[in-house]
């Protein structure tokens, strides 16, 4: 996993961690029901990285009675965090259908995308990888996160340019941000080496054709000048009777 990669998918976590409050009853004096509480507890052990045990209270919560959950943005955390936690074990396919369960409730949520996009690109599927992350930022133009992860799978897909031009607009929005900075020098890097093997190519090509050329040239030439010429047949001579 590249470096930038890490730091976003962990800044993940670090924004589940931080946004998601408990979600209380209304009335101080009811208790809460048990799709809250069992949320409550897996935000807790997501956030020591107990990934299998975070899953299972999701679940939990998700199969019991969701109405008091879903009337916070506590039904899309566990969602987001469910998803979160199937990539970090590498249950990238588990983690796609989880994320497309949250789509079809909050189709606009750019983490939830970004999650997608990343689980895409580990499958291997570059191209939905980048639709997705295309999904997110189409909602949040500036989402740093997904620019990044776009420009990382643009750069294995040896699209350079757009690799580029991924990095430069994080760097315009976070110029401090070290996971465009270093995504930007390698990229920078594939476009040079690319452009150089490409020209290398051309100029052997090249060189090749004009000496099949010339070969072809000097064998007419010498077939023209060297050839020897047939005879023509003397006419034979009537014998006399």
């Amino acid at each position: 996993m590249k470096k930038g990669q890490i730091i976003y998918i962990l800044a993940i976590l670090a924004i589940i961690t931080c946004i998601v409050m408990p979600v209380m009853a209304a009335d101080d004096n009811q208790t809460e029901d048990q799709a809250t509480t069992l949320y409550n507890r897996g935000v807790r052990i997501l956030s020591g990285n107990d990934y299998a045990n975070a899953i299972l209270l999701f679940d939990q919560a998700l199969a019991s009675n969701i109405t008091m959950i879903k009337q916070s943005d506590a039904l899309l955390y566990t969602y987001q965090g469910k998803a979160y936690a199937l990539i970090q074990l590498g249950k990238f396919d588990d983690a796609i259908q989880t994320v497309d369960l949250g789509l079809a409730i909050y189709p606009k949520d750019t983490m939830l995308w970004n999650n997608k996009g990343y689980a895409l690109f580990k499958e291997g599927n570059y191209a939905g990888a980048v639709a997705s992350y295309d999904k997110a930022l189409s909602f949040d133009k500036n989402y740093t996160t997904a620019l990044v992860n776009k420009g990382d799978v643009l750069y294995q897909m040896g699209r350079f340019p757009d690799a580029i031009d991924a990095y430069n607009k994080v760097l315009e929005i976070n110029p401090d941000n070290s996971a465009a900075t270093a995504g930007l020098a390698l990229a920078q890097k594939g476009a040079t080496t690319s452009t150089q093997t490409t020209t290398t190519s051309t100029q052997t090509t090249t060189i090749v054709l004009a000496l099949v050329l010339t070969v072809a040239i000097g064998s007419v030439i010498s077939y023209v000048k060297f050839r020897k010429p047939v005879e023509q047949k003397k006419p034979e001579k009537s014998k006399k009777k």
